[in-house]
């Protein structure tokens, strides 16, 4: 098939919408489909190495407010008229969902061109981080139009599924997420990098936290744990990855912390398997593919029970879960972790063992397997009217 992908986000961006496009476009191109990748213009993007069957179609974008690491792409109804009117995609996959995606979906309609949409980032839930809760309402009903206007939605958890029902989005569909065991393992274990933290043997524990330094991701409460968490074992230290508009304020606040900055590929992987316990306290996520890293690293992985922590840790077994917003709930169970060196020992070895069934290979394939049906579906719609127009004549 020829697939058209549009996005506002795509590699060298780190993000998880950024990671899991690169995986699903891997897998389709493993495959022998042809892409056109419509994402907005970066000078990185054009050095990025695309694979052979992948065409780099660059559009206009404009920061977004409070969150200029990312961008809105801008309608591009021309560019998609112009490509299509040559090259008519079998079907399209809008994976964001700025002005860009609302005006590939609503072209794919006029072409009939069947469009599947993805729900990748809680935006309405953002906004009351960023003073715009007024318009949270709004951006929801925004969302909900453009989402009805594929002919199916993808989002990561049941979980999700049953948010985007409830709100309104209609033919909703989960696509889960894998994780790339071969990149994220214990075996990239580095006691030299736990030396240059301050780390003295294997046996002083490590925190670690993975994602946007912001206010979305609910750092206070990562803050509040490992202060409590100190108090059980004063050799803790606390690594945290990644960058966002609390980093200086956060370093100020706590010079003993380490800041990492944003790490990606062997480095990253080696971050994560250099650490024993994960920390994720954010309550606004579609999925968290840091979870499952973490997961796959051997880390002991302290969640909230929902998203990708309610999918696949099981509390207790491989991981520890709290009652979503039981902040209470949430620490006690990091400082049971520290409370036990050999539990958290068995913890991080199921946690590996589970990840390692959770490969990318079978997402892929329900994606491709979602295109085709939609491809074919309007393919053989397309038939049966030119069968009903001739039999008229």
């Amino acid at each position: 098939m020829l697939i058209t992908i549009v996005t506002e986000t795509y590699a060298p961006d780190i993000n998880g919408v950024a990671m899991t496009l690169g995986m699903l476009l891997t897998g389709l191109v493993e495959n022998g489909h042809r892409i056109q990748l419509v994402c907005t213009d970066s000078k990185d993007r054009f050095e990025t190495s695309l694979p052979s069957g992948v065409d780099y179609y660059p559009v206009k974008g404009i920061p977004i407010p409070k969150y200029t690491e990312a961008k809105f792409g801008l309608p591009s109804k021309q560019l998609l008229k112009n490509l299509w009117s040559t090259q008519r995609p079998d079907a399209i996959y809008v994976a964001t969902e700025g002005p860009l995606g609302f005006s590939a979906i609503k072209m794919a309609n006029k072409f009939d061109i069947p469009a599947i949409s993805g729900f990748h980032t809680n935006f309405h839930s953002y906004s009351k981080y960023y003073g715009l809760g007024l318009i949270s309402r709004l951006v929801e009903r925004y969302l909900v139009s453009l989402h009805n206007k594929a002919e199916l939605t993808l989002t990561p958890t049941i979980g999700q599924k049953h948010h985007l029902d409830n709100i309104g989005i209609n033919s909703v569909s989960v696509l889960g997420r894998g994780v790339d065991t071969t990149l994220f393992s214990p075996s990239r274990r580095s006691m030299s990098l736990r030396m240059s933290w301050g780390v003295v043997n294997d046996h002083e524990p490590v925190l670690l936290y993975v994602g946007r330094i912001a206010a979305e991701k609910n750092l206070r409460l990562a803050v509040e744990t490992y202060n409590m968490m100190r108090k059980t074992n004063d050799k803790l230290k606390f690594v945290l990855v990644g960058d966002g508009p609390l980093l200086n304020k956060l370093q100020k606040e706590n010079p003993h912390f380490i800041f990492a900055g944003m790490k990606k590929g062997e480095e990253l992987a080696k971050y994560y398997a250099s650490s024993d316990i994960f920390v994720f306290p954010s309550v606004t996520e579609t999925f968290g593919n840091v979870v499952l890293e973490a997961m796959a690293s051997g880390l002991g992985v302290i969640a909230y029970d929902y998203a990708a922590a309610n999918m696949h840790v099981k509390h207790g077994i491989n991981g520890m879960t709290a009652q979503l917003n039981n902040k209470y709930e949430f620490i006690s169970n990091a400082c049971d972790y520290l409370g036990c060196t050999d539990y958290l020992a068995e913890i991080k070895n199921e946690a590996a063992k589970y990840a390692i069934n959770q490969s990318w290979s079978k997402v892929n394939q329900k994606f491709e397997n979602l295109l085709l049906t939609q491809a074919f579906k309007s393919h053989n719609e397309f038939l049966v009217s030119r069968e009903s127009i001739q039999s008229q004549v």
